[in-house]
């Protein structure tokens, strides 16, 4: 798969988001010993949108498969969705509407390990927001100049702060606590599926292409 959609479900006064990462593979430098290309991922943000505050979740979903099944998206996706409290229903209605690509519910947990159990994956917090950090800072995520909500994606992303308390635990200020921060959620759903469906990019493990490709 090469495109990721991330869906954070908003309620009453929270937006429903959407937000498209594309995986793209990057030529590097020849390696002479391994006789190859070197190659490494890059992940790019390609769309972001907040659905009107209000929306009923029927046409949240509607509004969802149009995205996932248009252009170049359609057949080569992954849609991860929240699933946490109001996810559930909305989830049910995603199984229903016969999307064009995979679907994969994950609810956000205060846990520390990931797990599976009855068709959702159960994914820390922190697992979200670091996962999301290591890849700006590294520069694995890129964003757009002048995409639509692109201000509003970096303003959310400054108030997104890790804190470390005396006994070493990682906790996580401005995140669900009242601010918005719609855009981050959808974005960091988005390149957790992608890290999912290909671990080697983050293990830091070395990729060639070989010469005759």
């Amino acid at each position: 798969m090469r495109f990721f959609t991330g869906l954070d479900l908003g309620q009453a006064n929270d937006y429903s988001t959407l937000a498209v990462v594309e995986r793209v593979e990057m030529k590097g430098e020849w390696d002479a010993v391994a006789f190859a290309w070197k190659k490494h991922a890059q992940l790019r943000l390609r769309y972001l949108e907040r659905i009107p505050l209000g929306t009923p979740y029927p046409e949240v979903v509607a509004r969802t498969a149009r995205v996932t099944g248009s252009g170049e998206i359609a057949g080569d996706c992954q849609l991860l969705v929240d699933a946490t409290g109001v996810g559930r229903p909305v989830v049910d209605l995603l199984r229903g509407a016969r999307l064009q690509c995979p679907l994969v519910p994950a609810i956000i947990t205060g846990g520390t390990s990931e797990s599976y159990a009855k068709g959702f994956r159960h994914v820390p917090k922190n697992n979200l927001i670091t996962g999301l950090q290591i890849a700006l800072q590294r520069g694995d995520l890129q964003i757009a100049g002048g995409m639509a909500y692109g201000a509003a994606l970096v303003a959310e992303m400054a108030e997104m702060r890790v804190r470390i308390s005396g006994q070493g635990n990682e906790q996580f200020a401005a995140w669900r606590e009242g601010t918005h921060d719609d855009l981050v959620f959808a974005v960091a759903l988005a390149c957790w599926g992608a890290r999912k469906a290909y671990p080697s990019d983050v293990a830091g493990g070395q990729q060639y292409w070989t010469p005759w490709l």
